[in-house]
């Protein structure tokens, strides 16, 4: 009964009309209103942000701030891997040789996630990494690891929730949900960064144009809260004993150690 009621109240504030509205009004001079009152619920760290808070014109520009300068050092071992972002990390696990993986006790397929079953061979066996960033998180999006871009695409449309509540109840969020998906090669090894959108503001954009990433180097961000799922592929990552979710990170922290080449299978 409650999975029945939160799908029905997601479906009927999850409209298109809804959405667009709801994107409108962040970015509208009128949003600047209601600022204050955003920072104050989300408990939002002032001290961090690069401008003052009345520096900002619309609820979007706070969504896609920036931090100070030097806020946020990156993890300076050469094959480290950081956080991509500011977030909590929700679950850590390895997918099985079904393609799956189990998040909160449901089970998700990689294969729906990347859309592409050659892609999603790659990463049986392997590690994931589910980093959900609530409203009140830094909202830009980082490299993990220094790799070359190998591809890049687009998956989905509306948008359930990515909190503990859309993972227990939702349509399968974490595949099905709008994403954009970057896909790294290091050292002959792929990692995939799975940019989840979250409810009603489905906009995540990429600011990076080249070919390759350096670890650390901002690649986008979310106007909202919204998740980043980290596939690695067998043998290619190691990950910190201290990481044990649910577990609060900074962007830059370290997750754990990359390695130096390829395995033989």
């Amino acid at each position: 009964m409650v999975k029945w009621l939160y799908r029905l109240f997601i479906e009927l504030t999850n409209h298109p009309l809804t959405s667009k509205w709801l994107a409108s009004f962040t970015r509208s001079k009128w949003s600047r209103w209601v600022i204050p009152s955003y920072a104050k619920v989300y408990k939002v760290d002032e001290e961090e942000m690069e401008k003052k808070l009345h520096e900002y014109e619309t609820l979007q520009q706070l969504f896609v701030r920036s931090l100070k300068k030097g806020l946020r050092p990156i993890d300076e071992h050469p094959d480290s891997v950081v956080s991509p972002v500011d977030a909590v990390i929700e679950d850590v696990g390895i997918i099985t040789d079904k393609k799956e993986i189990i998040v909160k006790g449901k089970t998700y397929s990689i294969r729906e996630m990347l859309g592409d079953d050659r892609i999603a061979e790659k990463y049986l066996h392997g590690t994931f990494i589910i980093l959900y960033l609530s409203p009140s998180h830094y909202h830009r999006i980082h490299s993990p690891i220094c790799g070359e871009v190998v591809k890049q695409w687009e998956l989905g449309g509306k948008s359930y929730p990515v909190n503990r509540l859309g993972l227990k109840y939702g349509k399968d969020p974490l595949s099905k949900n709008y994403r954009r998906i970057t896909e790294l090669c290091t050292n002959g090894m792929h990692t995939a960064i799975v940019k989840v959108g979250a409810m009603f503001v489905n906009s995540i954009e990429l600011t990076h144009e080249h070919n390759y990433v350096n670890k650390g180097e901002e690649i986008g961000y979310f106007s909202f809260g919204s998740t980043v799922v980290l596939l690695f592929e067998k043998g290619a990552f190691t990950l910190d004993e201290q990481i044990i979710p649910p577990l609060e990170v900074k962007m830059g922290q370290r997750l754990g150690f990359f390695a130096q080449k390829k395995k033989s299978q």
